[in-house]
């Protein structure tokens, strides 16, 4: 398997009163074919690292390498047009626009890539019916159950097709049972050529993992790679 993602160095600093080092000198290889679960506590990194991985952040050091191909943050058009080719996101909460039904907060992903309305409506159809929403086409984020919600921006997520998967707590506001529909569908996304990296505090779903990633002070310890 090939290691799709390289982080080399990788350094992340916000200063506010004073520097605040979020990451230290990140070194590590994602391979395509697994799912990789990011822990550690509030505060400690993880969505930091998923925002420089989705290219939305820049790192203050260190780069980053998509297929042995190191990245030029500076070149933001190119990396916006490789995150909607390459890259689904999957947030907490759910992210959806208020004003859109289910069809069209999935159907603008693929817009975004490049596809013709029409064919977008019928991807959009095709990938909500997988994941269990074939009667929610036409409802308002205000008129899904949490679990629905979720299902939509893994749907959204889902697209465009991606390479690479993140997920920041996507079961974080959900209740037990549907924590758990919730993981399994998105753990049933694996394939050969794709990467799913999901942060979570609950260690249940993360020994479900082929690899467990702990940011402790900085830095990256693994388990099971």
């Amino acid at each position: 398997m090939s290691n799709f993602i390289e982080l080399k160095n990788l350094t992340k600093f916000f200063f506010e009163k004073k520097r605040i080092n979020v990451l230290k000198k990140i070194n590590f290889k994602f391979r395509l074919g697994k799912i990789y679960a990011l822990m550690g506590p509030s505060g400690s990194g993880k969505s930091t690292l998923l925002n420089l991985i989705s290219l939305i952040d820049r790192p203050s050091s260190g780069f980053i390498k998509f297929e042995g191909k190191k990245i030029d943050f500076n070149l933001n058009i190119k990396n916006d047009q490789f995150r909607a080719k390459n890259i689904g996101i999957i947030y907490q909460q759910d992210n959806l626009l208020t004003d859109f039904n289910a069809l069209e907060n999935v159907y603008l992903a693929n817009l975004s890539a490049g596809k013709n309305k029409d064919i977008a409506m019928e991807n959009a159809e095709k990938i909500l019916k997988t994941v269990g929403l074939s009667n929610r086409f036409e409802h308002y984020p205000t008129e899904l159950s949490g679990g629905e919600k979720q299902r939509v921006s893994i749907a959204r997520a889902l697209i465009n097709k991606p390479k690479i998967i993140l997920a920041d707590e996507p079961t974080g506001s959900l209740d037990k049972k549907t924590s758990e529909q919730i993981f399994n569908l998105l753990k049933n996304q694996i394939k050969s050529d794709r990467i799913i990296i999901f942060a979570t505090h609950n260690r249940y779903f993360a020994k479900k993992s082929d690899c467990i990633l702990e940011i402790v002070n900085g830095n990256i310890k693994s388990s099971n790679a």
